[in-house]
Formats: C-alpha cells, structure tokens, sequence
C-alpha cells in the first residue's frame, strides 16, 4: 500500500504535489496544536485542588478562578482554531485566492487601471483580504471580549468602544500596509538581480521607523498616555535608570484600564532617547479599578464601565520598580538588540529564499494561478505556504530563547536588590491576571515564552533566602 501511494504521489504534476504538501502540513500543524492544548485542557479540568507548592502563594478562590477563566479561553481556543483551519483549507481547495485576485482586477479595471497596472491590482486585493479576515474574525473576537473577559472580570469595553476601535484599528492598519506594500512591490520590480537586498533594507527601515513612531504617534490614538505625576515613584524610577546607564527621557501611564484589567509595562525608543510605559492596572495607586467613582460621576466616560469590583488590584511602588527592573535588564543585557539581529537575519534569509524560488512557475500554478506571477501572490505563496514548516522550527527555537532571556532579566532584577519584590510582584500579577501556575510540560515547552511562574519564582526564592 506504501509503494502504491508513493507511485500515486510520483505520478501527480509538481504543482498538485507542492498544493497536497501544504494543505497535509497545515492540519499537521493544527492536529499537533490541537494535541497539545488537549493535554493542558485536562490539566485545567484535573487539577482541581491548590497543589502543595503553591499553597504558600495562592488561594483556593483565586486558584479555582484562574482554572475556569483558562479552561473557557482554551475551550474557544480549541473552535476558533478549528474555524479558522477549516476556513483556510476551504479557501485554498475553492481557489479562493485567484477568484480573489480576479475580482480584485476587475475592481481596478473599472477604476481605469488595466492589467498592466499590477500594484494598484495588489492594493485592492490586499484590501478585500483584511476586510475579509477582519469580518470573519468579528463574531471571534466580539464573543471573547463580551462573553469570556465579560464574564471573568476583565473586560471593561462597551460595545459602542469595541466597534469603534476596531473600525479605527483597521483604518490605521490599512494606511500603513497600503503604501509599505506598494514600495515594496515596485522595489522588487526594479531592483535587478539584487532586489532582495533592496527590499529586506526597505523592511528594515520601515520596521525601524514603525518602533520609533509607534509609542508616539501610533498608539496614542488607541489609548490615553499621561506622563507619570511628579512624586516618590517617578524618582525611583528615574534613580533606578541612571544607575544602569539607561537614557530615559520620559515615563508614561497608559490608561490600559479602559479596555481590560490586564497589566503589562514596557520601554522603546532608540540610542538616547528612551521611554518607560507603565498601564495603570499594573500600579495600585493609578488603577481606576481601585478608585470608587465620585459622586455625581456616572462614569466619566461613556465609552467604558468602570467597574469597581472592591478588587483591590496593581502592585505598591516597591513592587512596580522590581518589574521595571527586570524590563530593563532585558535592554542592559541586550536582548531587545539580539531579537532585532535574529529578526533581520531572518527576514534577509526569506527574501533571498524567495528570490531564488520567485522564477518558479510550478508554484503559483499550485495556487491556480496559470497564465500570471504577480509577486504579491508570490510573496504571499512563498512566505505564508512554503516556510511554513521553517517559520514552526523557528517559531519553537524563539520560544526556547525568550525563556532564557526571562530567566536572565529576573537574575538582573535580583541584582538590582530587587528579587523579594520581584517574588511578590510575580505573584500579584498572576493572581490579577488569573494566570494558571500549572501546565503541561510539552505544552509549557512548545508555547510559553515566559517561563512557568513557579520556575522563576522558584529561582528568585534562592536569592531572597540569600
């Protein structure tokens, strides 16, 4: 039977070959997600009880929480994944991309653009794609916000807020991929026998830009950012920076309490000029979820619910410096360098890869695409199908490497004096996060890129008994 299928498979064109290739090695992929998520599935469901290590840091309230709000978003992690699998496979065997690009011609031929106008094809059917993806994907994204966070505490959005930002997120999308799509398309057209190196440069520029800008200019129209009030904790941090030669000019507070109650912080910026943005869910004494609403006040903002819960939630000053002290060993030991080395490695490896696989017209017949190689379709064939079983082994060599930067941003906090309350702040932010400190072992390996919070606590624990 093995040899009769592998003369069956040696008797298929190449072009049917490569489409069989891929459609087989994305549900691999998927069964193999799927496979995992299963296993962490029945952790959620077995681990019923706080186990014995953990006893110490973590209430059985808290822990039965964080147990149903993980096993609800696995479980919608388990049909959105199947959804989107099928979806994909549908599109791929009902030649949705070439009717796509077809339609996408036509569009532009009535606008006056005849074939011979490639780009302004390209643009439409970039268009239509992240319309399409941004409409299927709505019920998705509407039920995990209003349903699964509604019902776990942590959404704070009203649906007026929610369209609103999706509306603007794709308009702001749309007005950055349009124009860096269509330089990139005509770099390729004329960049000769060295258009790769054109075109990765051009990827890297714009990648450089969009980091320097984003804080700025770009996020500011999603959220408020306030610079941090004058006072004991502004000092801190700034005393904290210069002891480590940090350049930073400017720390903000981003008004994150307006679309949900999880926490973060983190720092951009380039050579000399540095920020820190802190969200206010991650500070107990700026967390609106922490303030009771003035009287007369009926929610001062219509957009959002305020909810005050009396979950006293964020971390104290101390608490607070010990996290940004661990965000900043990540930029002291280089990490945020190597990961944009990796990162522009890779992407140079893709576009020479692709310069070489581009002539093949195997490829792009495998798609339906017979009589024409527009590189858009290429770029997206060659990037989106064929690396794929690269970008996995990447995607997993990534994760391995984030572990261990995490790990080491931990033992600098820990250097800084800050490994007690670093241990209390980890603690916290699981406990607001509703993180659940049990996992799979193959699961944790192939996803987490953090490592698992008894793990890092377990390494700071050494340095506190120090």
């Amino acid at each position: 039977a093995m040899a009769l299928s592998g003369e069956l498979w040696a008797e298929l064109p190449v072009e049917r070959r490569i489409f069989c290739s891929v459609l087989l090695f994305s549900w691999a992929v998927y069964l193999w997600e799927a496979f995992l998520a299963h296993r962490q599935r029945r952790v959620y469901r077995t681990t019923t009880h706080v186990p014995q290590e953990l006893g110490q840091i973590m209430d059985s309230e808290t822990f039965e929480k964080s147990r149903l709000y993980q096993l609800d978003k696995s479980t919608f992690s388990f049909w959105s994944g199947l959804y989107s699998e099928v979806e994909g496979t549908m599109i791929l065997l009902c030649g949705g991309i070439p009717f796509l690009w077809k339609l996408s011609g036509q569009i532009s031929g009535r606008a006056g653009f005849g074939p011979e106008y490639e780009i302004v094809q390209s643009l439409v059917f970039l268009l239509l794609a992240t319309l399409f993806s941004a409409v299927t994907g709505l019920p998705w994204s509407l039920y995990n916000t209003f349903v699964i966070e509604e019902k776990h505490g942590f959404n704070q959005q009203t649906l007026g807020f929610f369209f609103k930002d999706a509306i603007k997120k794709f308009v702001v999308t749309q007005c950055i991929l349009l124009p860096v799509t269509s330089l990139l398309l005509y770099i390729i057209k004329i960049g000769g026998d060295y258009f790769f190196i054109y075109a990765w440069l051009f990827t890297l520029v714009v990648s450089l830009v969009l980091v320097t800008i984003y804080a700025d200019y770009i996020a500011p129209l999603f959220d408020k950012f306030i610079p941090l009030p004058e006072g004991e904790l502004k000092q801190q941090i700034e005393t904290m920076a210069k002891s480590i030669d940090f350049p930073l000019t400017k720390v903000y507070v981003v008004e994150g309490s307006k679309r949900s109650s999880h926490s973060n912080a983190y720092f951009y910026g380039f050579f000399k000029n540095k920020r820190i943005v802190l969200f206010d869910t991650l500070l107990e004494d700026y967390s609106a979820l922490n303030k009771e609403p003035a009287e007369g006040e009926d929610g001062e903002n219509e957009e959002t619910k305020s909810k005050t819960k009396n979950k006293k939630q964020g971390c104290k000053n101390e608490e607070v410096l010990a996290v940004l002290g661990h965000e900043l060993g990540h930029w002291k030991l280089g990490h945020t360098v190597k990961n944009i080395i990796i990162s522009q490695m890779n992407s140079f490896l893709c576009f020479f890869l692709f310069a070489v696989l581009i002539g093949q017209k195997e490829l792009f017949a495998a798609f339906g695409f017979y009589d024409t190689q527009p590189t858009l379709i290429g770029l997206m064939i060659i990037f989106q199908f064929i690396f794929s079983p690269y970008n996995e082994v990447l995607s997993f060599c990534l994760t391995v490497l984030s572990r261990r930067f995490e790990f080491q941003a931990d033992a600098f906090a820990k250097e800084l004096g800050k490994a007690k309350d670093l241990y209390s702040a980890l603690i916290k932010l699981n406990k607001d996060n509703l993180g659940f400190p049990v996992s799979d072992w193959i699961f944790s390996m192939w996803h987490y890129s953090h490592p698992p919070l008894l793990e890092r606590l377990q390494a700071l624990k050494n340095a506190k008994q120090e």
